[in-house]
């Protein structure tokens, strides 16, 4: 499991699992009101600007700065359990979302949600079981998966 310092500086496409331990209905930008049942919450993500994979992990991690993606939102009640990364090349967010669109154990919670600049149905997940790569070892990507696990933190909704 790789430690936060770990994180590359490269640009990449990154699975962010997030834990949401009860029921919450968030104002999500134009998709208005959106209920998410408690459970584990996979958001698919891409890190191409300065600082790559290790800034914009860092940033959702934390969980600071102003509100600015669907998941910033979920990610304010909800507590980052683990991220699976890859630097380019690997799979894009786009066939991440796909991948897990097709996963049995998984569901589409709400259509278009980080999905506001692709054709992608979604690009959020929710699974009601802490989720294990084997889940994208069938796309062929487990080889170059990278797994970070963030250090313990209280329930932002306990």
């Amino acid at each position: 499991m790789a430690r936060r310092a770990e994180l590359p500086a490269a640009p990449g496409s990154y699975l962010l699992w997030l834990e949401l331990t009860a029921q919450h209905t968030l104002a999500v930008g134009r998709l208005g009101r959106v209920r998410f049942p408690a459970g584990h919450y996979g958001y698919c993500g891409s890190a191409r600007g300065p600082g790559g994979l290790a800034a914009r992990v860092g940033r959702h991690l934390r969980g600071d700065g102003r509100p600015h993606w669907h998941v910033d939102r979920l990610r304010a009640v909800a507590a980052p359990r683990e991220v699976w990364f890859w630097p380019d090349p690997g799979p894009d967010e786009h066939a991440l979302a796909a991948a897990l669109a097709a996963a049995p154990g998984l569901e589409l919670v709400a259509p278009g949600f980080g999905a506001s600049d692709c054709r992608c149905p979604g690009h959020l997940f929710r699974a009601a079981r802490p989720p294990a790569p084997a889940l994208l070892r069938r796309a062929g990507w487990g080889a170059t998966l990278g797994r970070f696990q963030p250090p313990s933190r209280p329930d932002p909704c306990r």
